[in-house]
């Protein structure tokens, strides 16, 4: 099904009429439409579960606790409305006696108008139809127009009728929220005029392809795409001797779940060489079950993703996982520092499923030789001891990586206040978040008013408002 440029159009233009209501809605009314949504969404798991299950083949049990990580965003994303520091309220009063003279200044972020939104393969709740673009959007002030991922047609089509019910009954204007499906749709959708901002989670070459032609509109406009990601992880001697055996179930277990379908999936591991890591990770692996991958293009490019990796003369397979009859097979591979460094390129290409690559270092100098190499990610992970000195290593890590974890594994993104879920190109097209509180960021944008009237200031920047927010007056914070 591919929605055709007239009804796009007609979604497109109920979305700009409704963007101003959505950007002057108080905080209790925004919030309330968020809470509605959510709300709606879990009387109806049970429902979506059942289609997404027939749709990806994720189980009951990973799907029911998307559904709960989804609408709990929602209700985050309503805290964060209320809270109200999102708004960076900010006034400078007039000083006549200022060299030169100073006008009254206040400053907000409002939302920046209808926002397009790409469904994701691998989530078919927490980023897709009402998942995290959408919500932060939403808590914004901004419609939304979702572009459907093929892989789940019918879940998108049932999920947008339910939270348009819902934004209805709670009296969020018309246009609030619409769905498109087709290739060529997804692509008029990010040139329309109407669309101010496009979120993207998918791979590297779609992302790209649509990065490209939303910088290429007469009017470009911000694309934040979450797009490859080998998210590195290093092991140090000290750490590899003292809790070797942990460490290798847990890397399995991490590269594994959900068929090594997560984003966060640690897909290269630097090991020093000769520790017998490799030795526990292949028997942590032997068990370790594959599974069906989402569709049908992934399926295939799984396997040839692997054979591109083995064709590489530097590269051996250490072990495989348990056979499945109807899925992917995990597998690990090895390589060495030396060859990493050499051609960064062709080995640490992502490749989504099962499959992890070990990279053998000898000395700490080839380890930071081959860390130089490593692609922007979303994550990075050390595992160290406290008597190693890992100074430079951290420092190669963080500046590849938004979040940088010091303990477990990186699959499993918390919903907060304070996640960082992005990082430098390609892990995103961005600095900015696509998870946790300031994700809103995205969707918002600067406005200063000079000398207004105070019936024409928007509301939170009138003084009544700003007795009850945080905010800057004269550089100094307010906290009410």
């Amino acid at each position: 099904m591919t929605t055709r440029t007239a009804e796009l159009d007609r979604l497109a233009a109920a979305a700009t009429a409704a963007a101003p209501a959505w950007r002057t809605s108080d905080a209790p009314t925004r919030a309330g439409w968020l809470r509605a949504l959510a709300d709606a969404l879990d009387a109806h798991a049970t429902e979506l579960v059942e289609i997404a299950d027939r749709e990806t083949r994720l189980g009951a049990g990973r799907l029911t606790g998307e559904v709960g990580r989804t609408t709990g965003q929602l209700r985050l994303f309503a805290t964060v409305v209320e809270e109200g520091t999102y708004l960076e309220l900010t006034v400078d009063d007039a000083d006549p006696s200022a060299t030169p003279p100073r006008p009254e200044l206040r400053r907000l972020l409002v939302g920046v108008g209808p926002v397009a939104v790409f469904s994701a393969s691998n989530f078919p709740f927490a980023f897709s139809v009402c998942g995290g673009d959408t919500a932060s959007a939403f808590a914004a002030g901004n419609p939304v127009i979702v572009k459907a991922h093929s892989g789940h047609p019918e879940l998108a089509r049932r999920t947008a009728e339910i939270a348009t019910a819902a934004l209805t009954a709670a009296g969020a204007p018309d246009g609030s929220l619409a769905l498109v499906e087709g290739r060529e749709a997804g692509r008029a959708l990010v040139q329309h005029p109407a669309i101010r901002a496009a979120g993207f989670t998918g791979s590297l070459s779609g992302g790209r392809a649509l990065f490209d032609l939303a910088s290429s509109r007469p009017d470009p406009i911000p694309f934040y795409g979450e797009l490859g990601s080998v998210n590195p992880v290093v092991v140090t001697p000290a750490a590899a001797a003292a809790r070797g055996a942990q460490l290798a179930a847990g890397l399995v277990g991490s590269f594994t779940l959900g068929v090594g379908q997560f984003c966060t999936k640690p897909g290269v591991v630097f090991v020093p060489r000769g520790a017998d890591f490799e030795q526990a990770v292949a028997a942590a692996v032997v068990d370790a079950a594959g599974g069906p991958l989402l569709t049908d293009r992934i399926t295939a490019s799984f396997p040839s993703g692997i054979d591109a990796l083995v064709s590489d003369a530097a590269v051996e397979v250490v072990a495989h996982g348990a056979a499945t009859p109807d899925g992917a097979r995990p597998i690990v591979l090895a390589t060495d520092a030396a060859a990493v460094a050499d051609r960064a390129d062709a080995l640490l290409e992502e490749v989504f499923g099962p499959v992890t690559l070990l990279v053998r270092y000898d000395t700490a100098d080839d380890l930071h030789l081959a860390l130089s190499s490593v692609p922007g990610s979303l994550t990075a992970t050390l595992h160290s001891e406290a008597e190693d000195d890992v100074t430079e290593t951290l420092e190669l890590l963080q500046a590849r990586a938004g979040r940088v974890l010091f303990a477990g594994w990186p699959t499993g993104v918390a919903v907060t206040w304070s996640q960082q879920h992005g990082g430098p190109w390609p892990a995103t097209t961005s600095l900015h978040t696509s998870v946790g509180a300031t994700a809103i960021r995205r969707f918002l944008r600067p406005i200063a008013y000079q000398d207004a009237p105070t019936a024409l200031l928007p509301a939170p920047l009138r003084d009544e408002a700003l007795a009850r927010f945080p905010h800057h007056r004269n550089g100094v914070l307010v906290v009410p």
